[in-house]
């Protein structure tokens, strides 16, 4: 995976009036497919005033591939791998990490790849997933067989754990998430927090929806997330689901005047 460098500057996001943080699965990717494109044409419509970010657990290059197949709008930026990749989208959709954001990032993870995939191979309930990520391991999760002693194993590692929808585990470096790695992307752009929304629908989106910008869990969330975000005012409930929940938050909030546009259309 290269480095992208545009032979012209990419307009800061910072210039625009907002910008959507959103996972994928189940958020901007869920809903029916008449309110998906709803919102994907009112995005590529006001691209000028709308930035857009993928806050996901998915790897870059099925990020690349949803783009090419038209399937969804190009984002700017990815923060992917649950958090563990920052990067940039280039004009033709490829994937470019951007080395100052990760450059902790890497650290943390030390190389762990191995070890875990060593310490947790025959740990019951894991079923190793064959991407080879960069800065994780993750696995399909089975809930039935699962032992908990796996989370202890991961905190002996001075790593990270994270159980999101009940049925995936991902061993994470210590203290990186979808929130922090959001953070640390917004300040590297200078984006005004509260110009942005993040969008999610199951726990591994917890940090994302509590890091301090609106905030939106579509309808269709997981129970434990709903029950994790109950008491947190930053957080706004959506009735309408995937997609569809986006838009409701994004009016529900003022985030952006000409949402109504998504809103009235047929």
């Amino acid at each position: 995976m290269t480095i992208f460098q545009p032979e012209t500057p990419t307009p800061s996001l910072s210039t625009r009036q907002f910008t959507l943080a959103t996972d994928l699965d189940g958020t901007f990717l869920g809903g029916t497919d008449a309110d998906r494109q709803r919102l994907y044409r009112w995005i590529e419509a006001h691209r000028s005033s709308v930035g857009l970010i993928f806050v996901t657990g998915r790897d870059p290059d099925f990020i690349t591939e949803l783009v090419r197949s038209g399937q969804a709008p190009r984002p700017d930026y990815v923060v992917g791998d649950v958090g563990t990749t920052i990067a940039q989208v280039a004009e033709d959709a490829t994937v470019h990490p951007i080395p100052a954001l990760e450059a902790d990032i890497s650290q943390r993870w030390n190389d762990s790849a191995e070890a875990v995939r060593a310490a947790l191979a025959d740990h019951p309930g894991l079923t190793l997933q064959p991407t080879a990520f960069r800065h994780r391991v993750s696995y399909d999760l089975h809930p039935d067989h699962f032992d908990r002693k796996s989370i202890e194993t991961v905190r002996d590692m001075d790593l990270d754990h994270l159980i999101s929808d009940n049925r995936y585990f991902d061993v994470l470096p210590r203290g990186v998430s979808k929130g922090p790695s959001l953070l640390r992307l917004l300040a590297h752009l200078e984006v005004p927090q509260a110009q942005v929304l993040a969008a999610g629908d199951t726990m591994n989106d917890l940090t994302m929806l509590i890091c301090g910008v609106p905030a939106v869990a579509v309808g269709g969330s997981e129970a434990p997330l709903l029950d994790a975000v109950r008491d947190h005012a930053t957080v706004y409930k959506a009735k309408d689901i995937g997609a569809a929940g986006i838009i409701e938050a994004i009016a529900a909030l003022s985030l952006h005047p000409q949402i109504e546009d998504a809103q009235h259309e047929v």
